[in-house]
């Protein structure tokens, strides 16, 4: 299923394209596409190109994926489970910036996911502590999100409401609440 941004300015395809479905198949996805992904992500920037992301990947059916799995939040579970992979994002504690430059590089691995015809959608309902004590991660690194990927599944694998928002018209605040000139709160005059 397709679902575009409905723009108020023209932006390239592939962001217009990317979106976060929880309808996924649970196909496995190609290992050069993993590959490329996580390649898309290596060269995201990062300050002081210190890199701070980590992943962990598991793959619909094997003991990862399963692990991953009970890390997330119970109304995450009936969807996520039809994903092709399921990631934790983890970031490296190096410097005050390790958080926004992880994020970053998820960017990066979106934008190569939407080009592979692929989808991405990240979970903030998931166990950080629970991640850490499973896969034993340690100290200076931290369990920031979970997030499934794969290809576009059927909606009517999902529970009825969850169906609803999936048809839901996709919505953003205009630039006018977030683009600031002057002061904070003051929109820009561009």
């Amino acid at each position: 299923m397709e679902k575009p941004a409905k723009t108020d300015y023209e932006i390239h395809p592939l962001l217009k394209k990317r979106w976060s479905p929880r309808a996924l198949a649970s196909g496995k996805i190609e290992t050069d596409k993993w590959h490329r992904l996580f390649e898309a992500a290596r060269w995201s920037p990062s300050c002081n190109n210190e890199q701070p992301w980590q992943f962990i990947v598991g793959q619909n059916g094997d003991e990862t994926f399963g692990k991953i799995l009970s890390t997330l939040a119970d109304g995450n579970v009936p969807w996520a489970k039809n994903a092709g992979g399921l990631v934790i994002i983890i970031g490296k504690k190096v410097n005050d910036w390790s958080a926004y430059d992880t994020g970053q590089s998820i960017a990066y691995f979106s934008v190569q996911a939407t080009a592979e015809d692929l989808f991405v959608h990240q979970m903030a309902g998931f166990d950080p502590k629970k991640a850490a004590e499973i896969f034993g991660i340690p100290e200076e690194s931290q369990a920031l999100v979970a997030m499934a990927v794969g290809y576009a599944g059927d909606i009517k694998q999902l529970p009825e409401y969850q169906q609803k928002r999936e048809l839901q018209e996709r919505a953003r605040n205009p630039q006018k609440e977030f683009v600031f000139s002057g002061k904070f709160g003051q929109p820009a005059t561009l």
